[in-house]
């Protein structure tokens, strides 16, 4: 049964930026350093077009199942790179916005 990891949250008007360039950034490296992250089946990140903060972000992470979900994130929480790439990205966004969610098709 797919899963998505879905996180949302709101930039920091002056670290948008900075933002962009590190997930850009990340999402080269994950296409390059595949192994790490095998069990990941996609990944799309959106911003807010209408409502909501005109600031806001939605990442939507597929995996295969919720065990893989867990496989993966274990791995990358033990990852000296992926984790300086959080300490980065949580300076970028405004803390109280973030939220982690996981979602399955309704259908």
């Amino acid at each position: 049964m797919t899963i998505f990891m879905v996180e949302t949250y709101v930039a920091k008007p002056e670290k948008q930026e900075e933002l962009i360039a590190l997930l850009e950034k990340w999402v080269a490296q994950t296409k390059k350093e595949k192994e790490k992250y095998r069990e990941l089946k996609s990944y799309k990140l959106f911003s807010q077009m209408f409502g909501g903060s005109r600031l806001g972000y939605c990442e939507m992470w597929e995996f295969e199942s919720l065990a893989d979900c867990e496989k993966c994130l274990n791995r990358l929480n033990q990852d000296k790179e992926f984790l300086r790439v959080v300490a980065e990205f949580t300076s970028c966004i405004v803390s109280d916005t973030w939220s982690i969610n996981i979602w399955e098709p309704g259908l």
